[in-house]
């Protein structure tokens, strides 16, 4: 077992822990059926501390029933809920490995990405989670393209993508700021590689002319405002890359 395992059984155990210790459950019967049917009222109600409460004690004590797989689902769902969204992953996790045929296999896979596109924080800080929920985005969409949520996953795709995009532009800019322009041309590069679908890719193609300039890489800085040109046609930075091209040209004669 990781760390990262080891990190989130620990969270589910203090969890767990709050939840016995604040209320007590309200499974008091020997019925799969109606235990479910219980810890369901607690859910429906919205009182999703009571439904983890209730869920955990029906998928452990009923775990060979029909109820046990519907019980990790919304033991799972009651996290999500409560906007534990580092739980409700761990527990669509165990849902998908435990119970792979069940009905409700495709909208879990789509909630655990949605677990970590919510975790996913601004763009200048770390963006792990960012990147989870990109991966677990694809895998759905590989397993699922024709599915309702496919075209909603794909926009969420693009949306976190901008947004490594934006953090990137972000590092470049400040090397502009810090005058070391060959590592801001570094970054506008990364940008224009990686993310040259997003919205940030005429901001970094207008960097890296600009930093080409300041770098006196007239020639590289003339054929990037070129491109520039054809590719951004409608682009605010416009009329700022053909002053850079006139600049560049005048400093080559």
């Amino acid at each position: 077992m990781n760390l990262k395992n080891i990190f989130i059984l620990f969270l589910l155990s203090i969890s767990l822990y709050s939840c016995s210790s604040s209320k007590k459950g309200n499974v008091n019967t020997d019925d799969p059926d109606k235990a479910y049917a219980i810890a369901m009222a607690s859910y429906e109600k919205g009182d999703f501390l009571q439904a983890i409460e209730d869920f955990s004690i029906v998928k452990l004590r009923f775990s060979g029933t029909s109820v046990a797989d519907k019980s990790q689902y919304y033991l799972a769902m009651s996290y999500f809920k409560r906007g534990e969204f580092i739980l409700a992953a761990y527990e669509f996790e165990l849902y998908m490995k435990n119970y792979p045929s069940s009905s409700m296999v495709t909208q879990a896979r789509y909630n655990l990405a949605l677990c970590y596109y919510r975790l996913s924080p601004e763009y200048y800080l770390d963006q792990t989670y960012t990147r989870l929920a990109i991966s677990e985005f694809r895998n759905f969409l590989e397993l699922y393209p024709n599915d309702a949520l496919a075209f909603e996953a794909d926009a969420r795709i693009k949306e976190l993508r901008s947004k490594l995009a934006r953090k990137l532009l972000a590092s470049a800019d400040l090397y502009m700021d810090m005058d070391d322009y060959r590592a801001a041309t570094v970054y506008y590069d990364y940008v224009l590689n990686d993310y040259f679908d997003t919205d940030y890719a005429d901001d970094a193609m207008f960097g890296k002319i600009n930093s080409l300039v300041k770098r006196q890489k007239y020639d590289l800085a003339i054929e990037e405002a070129d491109k520039f040109e054809q590719r951004f046609k409608s682009s605010p930075f416009l009329s700022q890359v053909k002053s850079l091209r006139s600049q560049a040209k005048s400093n080559l004669k």
